[in-house]
């Protein structure tokens, strides 16, 4: 796990000048207000949305979102923990960080252990993704026979598991390994027919590692996502949703939106 830490000139200021000598004096009765850190964890290989880039520094859309909101809670310092998506459900459960980044969409069982924050932040459009010179899918039902690939824990893997039952579990699903260069590669060589993944993934993809990638049919969803905290963070959803409000107020939510994903993903279309 790799551990980022970053924060604004102007609390590293205060907080120098706060210890070197104010001529203030603070009566015994007062007590000076404590900024209050919070780890975020999430994920380096989520293309566009949280990922190392060729400077070797973790940014995306959820991660600058994030800074965002930290630079309008004076309050609070954020400081990012990365890890596997798949231990970031776990890492939340035993308190090793206080919030997930990373597209959460909201289902029953995370609802039952975590806390959801109120306004959502992207819209996540899944569709079936297959390899570029494969014309025998174009839509979800055409995967009967096929094997589907994709991560482990992820809403993608509990939208296609949902749709398999439904439909008589026609097809195999399989979970990728470390990364998504695991899933690219299988699709290139043939070893699994289709994934579920967001358009703006694939054009990722294909720019940086000619994934060969095409998007086929309808979306098979078009969920909202939002960030997990702990189910005591109340106060902390409260101002986070605050700063949200804002953001998307002025324009700044479209803009990071249109800047990493390629187009506004904050509205349904």
């Amino acid at each position: 796990m790799k551990t980022l830490k970053w924060s604004t000139a102007f609390l590293a200021i205060s907080l120098f000048l706060t210890g070197c000598g104010s001529s203030e004096t603070v009566s015994s009765g007062e007590k000076k207000a404590e900024v209050k850190k919070v780890i975020v964890g999430t994920g380096t290989q989520f293309p566009n949305i949280c990922f190392i880039n060729d400077k070797g520094e973790l940014t995306g859309y959820d991660v600058e979102l994030v800074k965002e909101i930290d630079k309008r809670l004076k309050d609070y310092e954020f400081e990012f923990k990365t890890m596997d998506f798949s231990n970031l459900l776990l890492s939340l459960e035993t308190n090793k960080i206080d919030l997930i980044a990373h597209q959460m969409e909201v289902n029953e069982e995370r609802k039952k252990k975590f806390l959801f924050n109120d306004e959502p932040y992207n819209i996540f459009p899944l569709h079936v993704i297959v390899n570029e010179k494969n014309n025998d899918i174009q839509s979800v039902e055409d995967l009967s026979g096929k094997k589907v690939i994709v991560g482990a824990t992820s809403n993608s893997a509990v939208l296609i598991d949902k749709y398999n039952k439904e439909h008589g579990s026609k097809f195999e699903i399989v979970f990728s390994g470390q990364g998504a260069d695991d899933t690219t590669t299988q699709l290139k060589t043939g070893r699994a027919d289709a994934t579920i993944s967001t358009p703006f993934a694939v054009k990722f993809f294909n720019d940086a590692v000619d994934a060969q990638q095409k998007v086929v049919g309808a979306a098979l969803s078009n969920s909202k996502v939002y960030f997990m905290l702990q189910k005591d963070q109340t106060e902390l959803k409260d101002e986070i949703d605050g700063a949200l409000k804002e953001i998307k107020k002025d324009g700044t939510l479209k803009k990071l939106s249109t800047d990493w994903l390629g187009e506004d993903y904050t509205v349904e279309n």
